[in-house]
Parts: structure tokens; C-alpha cells; sequence
């Protein structure tokens, strides 16, 4: 173990602990922006610069590891000037559109601009010519919000290990962009790590701010991983699909089919009764009387033919219960084996 000392505060972590995370085990808060806790640290916002007794310049916290004996501190004059300057030299090319854009109320950089009580900017730079693209149809990069913090393409090497997106150019000029659009699965977990509104869903873009909407823990049913998401619904319909870091066996993670697919939830097409063809026409039915004649026609197969002319398709849309009723249903019922599921074809 190896002891030093935060804001006059003793702390013992084991070896190889950066100052950043053994602040947090102490209760000590120290500002982060381009940090995240499923990421290798990255230092590139120097948000979490601290001060180190000996030591001349102020170090970032979330790449220097502890050392014995070190004092370290995390609140000064000096390094509230340096955090707010770092904000300020970020704002310089980054666009006032708050009001209109989707990632407003739970955008960090926004939280961290408040706390600081930055309302103007003394710096001036050229705007860089950057290109507006679609990162991929259901995912939208925007590139004067993005403040180049390396998460995105941090998340998609460590985290999803494709490698898809990278940095394009120097300086001002740089930007994300998708490198192998063959790789790029649409996961969006780019979009999950984001703290601005540079990746944007398009799927849920000004359908919901986020203190609008109820977030409702669940489990994904695409397939039998178990991995638990939040369905964000407002005015009863679902607009939107979040996670919670280093929750469930998906740790926050998800595929495309789990973040973006959720539309059908809410579709008009979806059959809200139940349809009986007659006279070549489908048309609509009670429950009582589509079910009684899905009975008699069951029961008039299984008779004919036996219970093995009957097979069963479950939906991996419905949940693992009534799943497991509908397999208890076809083999104690109908007598049949033959059951599968749209997820293995």
C-alpha cells in the first residue's frame, strides 16, 4: 500500500493508483472531463490538473500514479485558473446551441462551463473549416460540439475492440471520422461515452429533453444475454435508449439492436387486435374468438396429423417468461419439440 496526502487528507491505495482514483476513494472530487471510468485514462482536457508538493508544474491526475509520501493538493487559486482556462479555450470554437441540442441538461461540458460561471470567452481562434457527416445512419457527428476529448475513439478500440474511428488531421482542424465503415457496427458506444452533443441519435433527436423523460430499468430481449438498459419514455412512448456505466452483465454496453432498436414499440403498423381471414380478406376478431379458432385449428392438426405437424417460432421481442411459457405451452400442450427462435436464424 502506499500512503500520501490530499487536501491535507491521509489516503492509503494500493500501487499503481493514479491520484485521480485515489481521490475519489478519499471522498475528494476533482473536476474531469475527457476521463471515464471504463477507459484508460486519457489526459487530454487537463480538467483534472493537480497540484504535487515539490513538483513545479501541476500534473494530471488521472495519468500520475501515486507515489509514497507525495502531498497533493486539488483546489487552489492556480489550479481553478488553469481548469478555467482549459473550459474557455474549448469554448472557443464551440457553438452556443444548447437550447437545440439533444445532449443538453446531461452534457458535462455544460455542467463543468456552470460550475466554473464562465460567461464570456477573452480568446479568439479561426473557426476550422470542418465537414458535417453522418457517422453512420443512425448515429450523428457533429463536429464543431466535439472538444476532441479521444473518448469515442478510446471506447470503440478498448471497449468494443474494432477500432473504427479515429482522429483526422492537426490542430483546430481535426476531427472524428469513421477509418473502416465495414468495421463500424453502430453499436453507439461512441455515442454512450460522448460528454457533449458531438454524437447525437437521429432515431431520438427533439423527441425528448432528458429531465422530461422517466427512465424505466430492463432488460433487452434481442437475445439471451440479459443486458440491462433504460427504456426513456415520455408521453408514453418509448424515445430513446440509455445505459448506466458498469451496470448489468453489459456493463453499460450495447449492440445496435439493443440502443436503437426500439421503434417497433411504439410503431403504427404494430397490430393492436387481432386480424381472422375471411373470404380472402383479413378482418378483425375479438381475443376470444381468435383464440378459439387457433384451438380448433390446433386441435384439428394435431388429430389429422399428429403433434409433430405443429411447430412453434418464438420472438426474441417478448421477454425470457413468456418464452419459457411458450416452449412449456408447445411441448406440454401440443406434445411438440419443435420449437426454435428468430434469434438463431
Amino acid at each position: 500500500m502506499v500512503t500520501l496526502t490530499i487536501d491535507g487528507k491521509e489516503v492509503k491505495v494500493p500501487q499503481g493508483t493514479t491520484i485521480l482514483a485515489a481521490a475519489r476513494t478519499a471522498g475528494i472530487r476533482i473536476p474531469t472531463l475527457c476521463y471515464h471510468g471504463r477507459l484508460d485514462p486519457i489526459g487530454s482536457c487537463r480538467m483534472c490538473v493537480v497540484e504535487i508538493e515539490g513538483v513545479a508544474h501541476p500534473m494530471a491526475a488521472c495519468t500520475t500514479p501515486v507515489e509514497e509520501g507525495i502531498v497533493v493538493t486539488t483546489n487552489s487559486e492556480r489550479l481553478h485558473r488553469i481548469r478555467e482556462d482549459s473550459l474557455k479555450l474549448i469554448l472557443v470554437n464551440h457553438p452556443l446551441d444548447c437550447p437545440i441540442c439533444d445532449k443538453g441538461g446531461e452534457c458535462l461540458l455544460q455542467d463543468l462551463v456552470y460550475e466554473f460561471g464562465i460567461d464570456k470567452v477573452e480568446y479568439q481562434a479561426p473557426k476550422p473549416a470542418r465537414e458535417a457527416v453522418y457517422a453512420t445512419p443512425l448515429i450523428r457527428y457533429w463536429p464543431d460540439r466535439c472538444i476532441m476529448c479521444l473518448r469515442c475513439v478510446t471506447a470503440c478500440r478498448e471497449i468494443k475492440g474494432i477500432g473504427a474511428i479515429e482522429i483526422k488531421g492537426e490542430g483546430y482542424g481535426s476531427q472524428v471520422v469513421v477509418i473502416d465503415e465495414e468495421k463500424c457496427q453502430s453499436c453507439g458506444e461512441c455515442l454512450s461515452v460522448c460528454p457533449t452533443g458531438a454524437l447525437t441519435e437521429n432515431l431520438s433527436r427533439f423527441k425528448g429533453r432528458p429531465w422530461l423523460v422517466k427512465r424505466v430499468p430492463t432488460t433487452c430481449t434481442y437475445c439471451g444475454c440479459g443486458c440491462q438498459l433504460e427504456l426513456n419514455v415520455q408521453n408514453n412512448r418509448v424515445v430513446g435508449v440509455t445505459t448506466q456505466e458498469g451496470k448489468g452483465v453489459n456493463r453499460g454496453s450495447l449492440c445496435v439492436k439493443g440502443r436503437f432498436g426500439y421503434e417497433f414499440i411504439g410503431s403504427d403498423e404494430r397490430l393492436t387486435t387481432p386480424l381472422i381471414k375471411k373470404d380472402g380478406e383479413f378482418k378483425e376478431a375479438s381475443w376470444e374468438e381468435a383464440l378459439n379458432l387457433v384451438a380448433e385449428r390446433f386441435g384439428a392438426i394435431k388429430e389429422e396429423s399428429g403433434p409433430d405437424a405443429i411447430a412453434g417460432l418464438s420472438s426474441a421481442r417478448c421477454t425470457n417468461e413468456e418464452n419459457y411459457l411458450f416452449q412449456k405451452f408447445m411441448r406440454g400442450v401440443i406434445g411438440t419439440n419443435n420449437v426454435d427462435h428468430c434469434a438463431r436464424l
